[in-house]
């Protein structure tokens, strides 16, 4: 039985050199201390804040810096493409019409990172 996930929940990518914080709007949410979250709460940069540095060499970025630098790898500033939700979600617990999030959830950016929430932001809530 895993816990529910809430706004100020910290994920880890497993290609960023940063923890980052889970943000989700308090709209049609339901509420405890701070909003609950929801499957579709995966857009970059609203609601995966960056992960500090990004050493995947699938990134552009990276794969270029790299290549400028003999090969060495040259990490460069995380910037999440997320290009599908959080799976799996809790298909019992509904959150603005979506299934939530519970703390085994895990999304993958689009440069081979997979997301997954280290502290789920409550001991509280379990599913």
């Amino acid at each position: 039985m895993g816990f529910g996930v809430f706004g100020g929940a910290t994920l880890a990518c497993s290609f960023g050199m940063a923890p980052s914080t889970l943000m989700v709007p308090p709209a049609a949410r339901v509420t405890g201390k701070m909003p609950m979250a929801g499957i579709m709460d995966q857009a970059p940069m609203v609601n995966i804040i960056p992960f500090g540095m990004c050493s995947s060499m699938a990134n552009p970025t990276v794969a270029s810096a790299t290549a400028a630098a003999l090969g060495v790898l040259t990490p460069m500033p995380c910037i999440p493409v997320i290009p599908a939700p959080w799976a799996p979600g809790n298909p019992t617990v509904m959150v603005g019409g979506k299934p939530c999030l519970n703390d085994s959830s895990q999304c993958m950016c689009a440069y081979g990172g997979v997301i997954q929430i280290q502290n789920p932001g409550t001991t509280d809530v379990q599913m």
